[in-house]
């Protein structure tokens, strides 16, 4: 029992201490400056440093810290150039890679979910993990299908095996709460980003996401929707428990490894196909996938794109909110009024105030450049304009901002959108996204 409170002192004190490391190193490039070392190398030397501690501290303690770090990870498109080469070193691994739970553990757990006769379903069973996730980590094995017919042998199927870390969901509300005291140190690494809100939002969605069970009816929706798609692939569910959740096996290119690696032709078609997850999805499955960070994906060698991760889910089951594309289109035919009025029905603008309405067009158009054009390329440098604009306090469209309010049920989508843009800019991936919209997004079609 006593070890219980020492983990979570544990995991609280090394929180605790990433602010003081990066305090700590400032203080160090101040006393290297004193002596004559140059303030660029002091300032690189710094970021390399902390990307490394933030990350590598919250790749260890998994749970919520991890979560945390991997939906920060989107936003690596904005840091300024000079600072994002530590950051994106860390965040790729932290997508991809994080310390794995001892052997034991795992087939305890198996044991607690599929049964004592755990192995007898298996004909492979790798203790290695494959990959690790925020509260989980997945193991490559061969499920034993049932036979067609009696007396034949079981089919094989190559799987995946995703197993909750033990106590994952009392580190994931622990990290959270401490997280949310230390939301100015993130500053660091995006200095617009509103943490809170962020942090809230994980909480709203924790115990969906600890139940495995509650994924597997999400996935196989997605499935469902998706089977035999061209371009979109989602493995099918095989068995499943409240801890642990059996899937078709994706073997594909990690999405991480296309951004730093892909051609521009393969950047450019993986950006194309998550936009057309993102869009499709609401119409196609009542469901939008609302975690969109590059270790959720895979390029498959035929081209589709891969979705192997559905615990964060938002449901739309009536699709996409029509009054979205109803009002980029207003904005894009320049009724700028008209804008404004249906952005007050939403709930966007208070009833109370009388805002500029050609103002709120200037504010709203740089955002919805990309689908004002047949083509548009994502860009980190086009993310850092707008981060910069947007988060200018001197600037018009900060003070704007500021009286803009966004409704609870939006929120989520909102969130979706900026990850996925965040992705689409790691790509620096062109297509035509406005098409895309035309066939997707409820509204946005030009009337006839």
């Amino acid at each position: 029992m006593t070890d219980i409170p020492r983990r979570a002192a544990s995991r609280t004190a090394k929180l605790a201490a990433l602010p003081l490391g990066f305090a700590g190193r400032a203080a160090l490039g101040l006393g290297k400056r004193a002596v004559g070392i140059a303030s660029d190398v002091i300032s690189a030397d710094i970021q390399q440093r902390t990307a490394e501690q933030i990350f590598s501290v919250l790749g260890q303690l998994k749970g919520g810290a991890m979560k945390f770090g991997q939906a920060l990870s989107v936003f690596e498109a904005a840091l300024p150039e000079e600072m994002a080469g530590p950051y994106r070193q860390a965040l790729t691994k932290l997508q991809e890679a994080a310390p794995p739970m001892p052997v034991a553990n795992v087939h305890k757990a198996l044991a607690e979910q599929l049964g004592p006769d755990w192995r007898d379903r298996f004909a492979e069973f790798d203790d290695s993990p494959a990959a690790a996730a925020s509260i989980g980590q997945v193991h490559r094995a061969v499920w034993k299908l049932p036979p067609a017919r009696r007396n034949a042998k079981p089919k094989l199927l190559p799987v995946a095996v995703k197993v909750q870390y033990p106590g994952a969901g009392d580190a994931l509300i622990s990290d959270l709460k401490q997280l949310s005291r230390l939301a100015g140190m993130f500053k660091i690494i995006q200095p617009g980003i509103d943490v809170k809100p962020l942090l809230a939002e994980l909480r709203d969605r924790i115990t969906e996401e600890l139940d495995y069970e509650m994924e597997a009816r999400t996935q196989r929706a997605f499935e469902e929707a998706y089977r035999d798609d061209p371009e979109i692939f989602v493995p099918r569910v095989v068995a499943s428990a409240p801890r642990v959740l059996v899937t078709e096996w994706v073997d594909g290119t990690p999405l991480a490894e296309v951004i730093t690696g892909g051609s521009p032709a393969e950047r450019d078609e993986a950006g194309r196909l998550m936009a057309v997850l993102h869009f499709s999805a609401p119409g196609r499955a009542g469901l939008l996938h609302a975690d969109p960070h590059p270790g959720n994906f895979r390029v498959l060698p035929d081209g589709r794109l891969g979705v192997i991760d559905f615990g964060a889910v938002a449901r739309l089951p009536e699709g996409h909110p029509e009054p979205i594309g109803r009002l980029v289109r207003l904005a894009l035919d320049g009724q700028a009024q008209a804008v404004v009025d249906g952005l007050r029905d939403e709930g966007f603008v208070k009833s109370t105030d009388d805002l500029d309405a050609q103002a709120l067009l200037d504010f709203l158009l740089p955002m919805i450049e990309p689908v004002s054009v047949e083509r548009f390329r994502f860009t980190r440098s086009w993310l850092r304009s707008e981060a910069t604009r947007l988060t200018n306090p001197r600037g018009p469209a900060y003070q704007l901002s500021r009286r803009l309010n966004l409704p609870p049920s939006y929120l989520l989508i909102h969130r979706v959108t900026l990850g996925s843009i965040g992705v689409l800019c790691q790509l620096e991936a062109e297509a035509s996204y406005r098409e895309i919209l035309e066939k997707w997004l409820p509204g946005f079609a030009p009337v006839a």
